[in-house]
């Protein structure tokens, strides 16, 4: 009997068909990392995401609960749900990876140095501030990264 909808039950496929192009990730980044939350917010990122691609990835990730969008027309606001925050881990150790791998990192030594160090409480403190709405990443121990 063919499957509806899944190509299999593999955790890594149903990761990827949540999150896994490039342009869902990067605007994860920016709603997790840069307190973006606005269509012409994520537009303004520096690679450059077209209009129509971005539509369709902000409905993408509504549709999979990873965000939730509040407000009508321009006055749309979105914010990572429950969901959307459980990829913090994740997303911190792609930081952590490309930091080690890539010598042209925009990456902040001293937030690298934080995941590395006191990764648990970094995820603590970052789900608290996005869950309360606050776009003010933490201040103490290295910045979180503003581009990726």
């Amino acid at each position: 009997m063919k499957r509806q909808g899944r190509r299999s039950d593999c955790p890594i496929s149903f990761a990827l068909e949540a999150f896994g192009d490039t342009w869902s990730l990067l605007v994860m980044r920016d709603l997790l990392f840069s307190g973006k939350s606005t269509f012409s917010d994520f537009l303004r990122s520096e690679e450059g995401i077209a209009t129509n691609v971005l539509a369709a990835r902000l409905r993408a990730l509504e549709e999979a609960g990873l965000v939730r969008a509040e407000g009508e027309g321009r006055n749309v606001r979105y914010s990572a749900t429950a969901k959307g925050l459980d990829l913090l881990p994740i997303l911190l150790e792609m930081i952590a990876w490309s930091a080690r791998h890539d010598a042209k990192t925009a990456a902040p030594p001293a937030f690298v140095a934080r995941i590395q160090k006191d990764r648990a409480e970094l995820i603590s403190e970052l789900r608290e501030q996005l869950a309360g709405g606050q776009t003010e990443q933490p201040k103490s121990k290295g910045q979180a990264p503003k581009k990726r």
